[in-house]
């Protein structure tokens, strides 16, 4: 019986930080590389359980794409990183900075909707 009881726990303990790794993958973090050493952490977003929450089916929704300042909404940029068309200090003070893109999206949804965080430690959870 004691055999038993350590083959489990030995099993047990060998499996339980895949099955904790692959609870992980879907969980992913909203930042980008161009900003450099970030003075808030980034957000952690999960993909999927945000988009059932908000019974968002549309990625254009958020993937938009878009050409001169004016955005497209019926051309979507899944795949692309927001950086690509979103500097984090643009040249043309007409353009809209990365961080202002992000929080634009994010921020504008969250009020329109009258659900979600809004400030800006309710995103950027410091690690206790």
């Amino acid at each position: 019986m004691k055999k038993i009881a350590l083959v489990a726990l030995l099993a047990l303990s060998l499996l339980l930080p895949a099955f904790l790794a692959m609870a992980q993958d879907d969980l992913k973090e909203i930042k980008s590389e161009a900003f450099g050493k970030l003075q808030r952490p980034a957000v952690a977003f999960d993909h999927n359980a945000h988009n059932e929450k908000a019974q968002i089916e549309d990625c254009l929704v958020c993937h938009h794409s878009g050409e001169n300042g004016v955005q497209d909404k019926t051309t979507g940029s899944e795949g692309t990183p927001c950086s690509e068309c979103h500097k984090v200090k643009p040249t043309d003070k007409k353009a809209t900075s990365l961080m202002r893109a992000y929080h634009k999206q994010c921020i504008a949804c969250h009020t329109e909707k009258k659900k979600g965080p809004l400030a800006c430690g309710e995103c950027h959870v410091r690690k206790k």
